[in-house]
């Protein structure tokens, strides 16, 4: 990626760290002597005059070194007005090495290929891991710290604060409230909020289970709401494009096909449903998945829903030429969930491998060729 013509667009939920990305990237960058960076960060009042494109373009070609690489760096690039405009000319002059990161509401995923001419290349930024979450903290004991992790996630910014009520607090206004209210209802003049925010409420309750617009519509429908199939499904479209959930759709594992009905949807980051809707009545299967299903897709696969006869998989993992079946479990500690677990996979009849992940405290175990392993040391162990 470094070094590539293309435009370098990093992406990824609010408060995830893009711009931390950024100031890492910089830092590496610093390292070369041949480099000359010209690092602009919008949040800085130093930078206001910038804000004009004119001035942005003039700033940037006023410093550019012949003699050298030259590597553009825009934080909140958004903050600038017609800020397509400069990125673009700039690109086309093949002088610079570009890096731009900006709020979701201003460079979804559908928007880019809208804003520049030039070729993109998105970079996705997650809240953090565990493997990050246990350096972060030091942590040696895995079992002890998944268990905080569980309950705390992966947003970075809620880490300074002491009690669990404020790092929800966090969470809930920084983070998603944010989301929802300063940058899709403005971005798309979303008008009635009551709707936008009862869906949301849905979605997080129905973490992993299978649902389409229709069924969701119905239901909001049947709770004194007055809404078409069609606003509800661009509401979904809007809420995936700005990373907040991620669709995950099903594959028919008999007839090698992708189905269009239902969809599973899950969370960034598990937490925020804990800050939206309290921790009383946790599914702890169902958190599990949601973490495996974000992690699977920090690794770089793609997932889909494996659907075998009336048969349900939850996750088929793809990367290249590899592939690998996985099922999700609270625990498989009575021979009844372990078979129920594992009989779906055992129905699949072709070589790739098979894997139970579920929480055993223990490290890998097998049950007639189905792996068997920990959650937590699956997570810091690829």
């Amino acid at each position: 990626v470094i070094g590539t013509p293309d435009i370098k667009v990093i992406t990824g939920v609010r408060r995830s760290g893009k711009s931390k990305l950024l100031e890492l990237l910089k830092m590496h960058f610093d390292n070369d002597i041949n480099n000359n960076i010209i690092f602009i960060d919008f949040n800085r009042l130093s930078n206001e005059e910038l804000k004009e494109y004119h001035n942005l373009n003039k700033y940037i070609e006023e410093h550019y070194k012949a003699n050298k690489k030259n590597i553009l760096m825009i934080d909140e690039v958004q903050m600038c007005d017609k800020f397509e405009l400069v990125i673009n000319s700039l690109h086309s002059s093949n002088k610079y090495d570009i890096y731009i990161t900006g709020s979701n509401a201003f460079l979804l995923s559908s928007d880019l290929a809208t804003l520049f001419t030039g070729r993109t290349f998105s970079i996705e930024v997650y809240p953090f891991s565990f493997k990050e979450f246990m350096d972060f903290y030091s942590y040696n004991d895995v079992d002890e710290a998944f268990d905080k992790y569980f309950f705390e996630g992966g947003f970075a910014g809620s880490y300074p604060y002491d009690s669990i009520e404020e790092k929800y607090d966090y969470i809930d206004k920084d983070v998603y409230q944010t989301i929802i209210v300063r940058d899709l209802m403005k971005k798309y003049k979303i008008r009635n909020k009551e709707v936008l925010e009862n869906l949301c409420d849905y979605m997080l309750d129905n973490i992993s289970n299978l649902s389409s617009s229709n069924n969701i519509t119905n239901y909001l429908n049947s709770n004194n709401s007055s809404i078409t199939d069609k606003t509800i499904s661009n509401y979904i479209k809007y809420l995936c494009e700005a990373f907040v959930f991620y669709k995950v759709g099903r594959y028919d594992l008999r007839g090698k096909r992708y189905l269009s009905t239902e969809s599973k949807y899950y969370l960034c980051d598990h937490t925020i449903k804990y800050a939206k809707l309290g921790t009383k009545q946790i599914d702890y299967g169902r958190t599990y998945e949601n973490i495996v299903a974000i992690e699977l897709k920090r690794r770089g696969y793609e997932i889909y829903v494996g659907k075998l006869y009336n048969k349900e998989i939850d996750f088929v993992a793809k990367k290249r030429n590899e592939q690998i079946y996985i099922q999700v479990s609270k625990n498989i500690v009575d021979e009844d969930t372990l078979k129920r677990e594992a009989t779906p996979l055992l129905q699949i009849k072709d070589a790739y491998p098979k894997m139970i992940i579920t929480r055993t405290k223990h490290d890998i175990t097998q049950y007639e060729g189905i792996i068997i392993v920990d959650i937590a040391r699956w997570l810091v162990k690829e």
